[in-house]
């Protein structure tokens, strides 16, 4: 019985040796995916603001000076520079980025309308200093899922935190109305279901109406219409060939990734059995 729980051992020890060389592949995967994604946001948030300024809001967008409209423009792809480099920062577990706000915060000082325009930029920078799921260098391929899942959702929320501050920065510019109130853009993904209607349009942005009782008088309702930065993450996958490539590659470690987690956990399971047979006939006694 020794000797069986010793081959075991063998074969849990080749298991984890091919789930370190997965967790080594699966993380250069994720490097070349982040540093796709961080190029694809910043051109699709680009995008989805012109069509916005240009398509949703056009009288507003044409209220702005040359000046207001550079300035904002400028803000804009700043917005996708900081989403881009927190993606690889969450990689990397290696910076936290306070550095490159202050950095960016002090050279804002030096443009005249910078109190309206500028991007909230430290919003967008999540807190790193919890990673202990943010080391693909493992055997184990529980936390290798959890380290992989966990990317996953700082990347969508990287992406929420960027579309809403996109719209809090239309908004101050004046092109998203005054009158909509920061909840609205907050939850304008969910506006759904509050009777609204999703409406065709371009790509990552949320065009909707929505429908509004009037207070005063309940049996009127009125219709409003917003159009907003929604930055979604199949959309911008589906419009660049190499991030779609990417994902690709990363799905096709998972499934390898999974094979090799249910052989490790058939292992253990038949370790366990096996120790407790040899502790059985070691404590019996007839």
């Amino acid at each position: 019985m020794a000797r069986a729980i010793e081959r075991i051992e063998q074969d849990i020890a080749a298991l984890q040796e091919a789930i370190r060389a997965i967790a080594i592949e699966l993380q250069s995967a994720y490097a070349s995916y982040l540093n796709t994604l961080g190029l694809a946001v910043r051109k699709q948030l680009i995008l989805a603001s012109y069509h916005l300024c240009t398509q949703g809001y056009p009288e507003n967008f044409l209220h702005l000076s040359l000046n207001q409209r550079q300035q904002l423009q400028q803000a804009i792809r700043k917005l996708g520079e900081l989403a881009a480099e927190q993606l690889l920062i969450y990689l990397t577990s290696e910076e936290s980025g306070e550095d490159e706000v202050d950095e960016i915060d002090e050279g804002d000082e030096t443009h005249e309308m910078d109190e309206e325009v500028t991007p909230s930029s430290s919003s967008l920078f999540l807190d790193t200093s919890n990673s202990q799921y943010l080391t693909a260098n493992t055997s184990d391929p529980i936390e290798l899922a959890k380290w992989q899942q966990k990317l996953e959702e700082v990347a969508q929320e990287i992406l929420k935190k960027l579309s809403h501050d996109a719209n809090l920065l239309l908004q101050k510019a004046g092109v998203l109305p005054k009158k909509l109130p920061e909840p609205i853009l907050a939850a304008a993904a969910a506006a759904s279901e509050a009777s609204a209607e999703v409406m065709p349009g371009p790509p990552n942005l949320l065009n909707l109406v929505i429908e509004i009782e009037n207070e005063q008088q309940s049996e009127d309702s009125g219709l409003t219409q917003i159009m907003a930065i929604n930055l979604r993450l199949g959309e911008i996958e589906f419009a660049d060939v190499t991030l779609s490539s990417d994902r690709k590659r990363i799905r096709s470690i998972l499934v390898q990734l999974n094979k090799l987690g249910r052989e490790y956990k058939k292992r253990y399971k038949e370790k366990a059995i096996a120790e407790a047979e040899a502790a059985w006939r070691a404590s019996w006694f007839e």
